[in-house]
């Protein structure tokens, strides 16, 4: 059986690559480019360390005697992906292009690839599990709870699935990255990437400004009163502490202000005090383009546990179906959930699916969705 490994330049990627290689797998290495700046002289650009992380890929399956090449994958990137995330940005919504890009590319444009080259599994090294049984495969969170993602993998469909390989999904980061220095990888040590991939660590303020441009505005409490200035409302995100810039004020409580609700038509921000502000709970949100990785629903109406943000402990919920929408109510309030983001829902371990926010039953702010 032939495996396609997908290598990023990362520990994550070579330890995956390592751990197949030595279970006697016929492998070859392939690293995506799926960013390349229009304008290198825009703002915030570039520091994706794209070449330097190709380097990487290379001299690790140098290192373990594999097959290696690149393929790029831009322009599919910039088409089904960030166009998405700008749209969604122009709403004032907060999109995760993490998500849309396992399903479009990783697991769309990369395994088609893959598979037009002969492999007839695609590996990486997301923390995930999956497993095959009777025709059918199910994604199963990791044994590292602190990296697990399968968040980010909810929009798999079978035919995606019954491809994929996560070897990493039951060991932890401590002992990947021991396997790694055992092994003499020169990849080993380096620290792991952070951030949205085309923006890596760069301002991402700057970076988003050179495709929607700024345009500041109010930033008022919950009551309307002028509490400040914020530099664009798009940039901002329900549940944000940093940014805002308020100075103190002689009515106010002396508590840290988050976001609460924009009203993008009217380019206005709005901020409360306190980081559990009731502004930002909810019990209850609304979703749509549901997905469900067996192919459909548990049932019209089911109990599970869901997330609404990557790394936040799966919340207890009830489930209710209709076509691609569904409503969730959840057992306890939740704070900060956002339109835009993802819900994704858990039996146990079993990652079932999951669905765009559109909207929640938060108090209503002027201007909230």
């Amino acid at each position: 059986m032939h495996v396609t490994v997908g290598m990023s330049g990362g520990v994550d990627s070579s330890v995956a690559a390592l751990l197949l290689k030595n279970a006697g797998h016929d492998l070859s290495g392939v690293f995506m480019l799926n960013w390349e700046d229009e304008d290198p002289g825009q703002k915030g650009t570039s520091d994706c360390h794209a070449d330097a992380d190709r380097k990487d890929a290379l001299a690790v399956c140098s290192k373990l005697g594999i097959p290696f090449r690149s393929v790029n994958f831009a322009a599919e990137y910039r088409q089904r992906v960030f166009a998405h995330f700008l749209d969604e940005y122009r709403a004032g919504r907060t999109p995760n292009p993490d998500v849309l890009c396992n399903r479009e590319i990783k697991f769309g444009c990369f395994l088609a690839a893959a598979r037009a080259d002969g492999a007839s599994m695609l590996a990486t090294g997301h923390y995930a599990r999956v497993v095959h049984e009777d025709g059918h495969s199910k994604l199963l969170r990791a044994r590292d709870a602190s990296k697990d993602q399968t968040y980010f993998l909810h929009t798999l469909d079978q035919a995606q699935l019954g491809a994929a390989l996560f070897p990493l999904g039951d060991l932890h980061k401590t002992e990947v990255r021991k396997l790694a220095a055992e092994a003499g990888l020169p990849v080993a040590a380096k620290k792991d990437s952070t951030g949205i991939c085309f923006i890596g660590e760069r301002d991402f303020r700057a970076f988003l400004a050179n495709y929607l441009p700024a345009q500041p505005g109010e930033l008022r409490d919950p009551r309307g009163e002028v509490v400040g200035e914020h530099v664009g409302a798009m940039f901002y995100t329900l549940g944000q502490r940093g940014g805002l810039n308020i100075g103190g004020r002689a009515n106010g409580s002396g508590e840290a202000w988050y976001v609460v609700g924009k009203d993008i038509a009217a380019n206005i921000v709005y901020v409360d005090q306190g980081h559990d502000s009731p502004w930002l709970k909810s019990r209850s949100l609304d979703a749509n383009a549901a997905h469900w990785i067996a192919g459909a629903a548990p049932a019209a109406s089911f109990a599970c546990s869901a997330m609404t943000r990557y790394r936040q402990p799966p919340q207890a919920c009830r489930v209710e179906v209709d076509g691609d929408r569904c409503k969730v109510r959840f057992d306890t309030a939740q704070r900060a959930v956002a339109p835009g983001q993802s819900v994704v829902f858990y039996a146990g371990d079993e990652c079932l699916g999951g669905a765009v926010i559109d909207a929640t039953d938060a108090p209503a702010v002027e201007g909230r969705p």
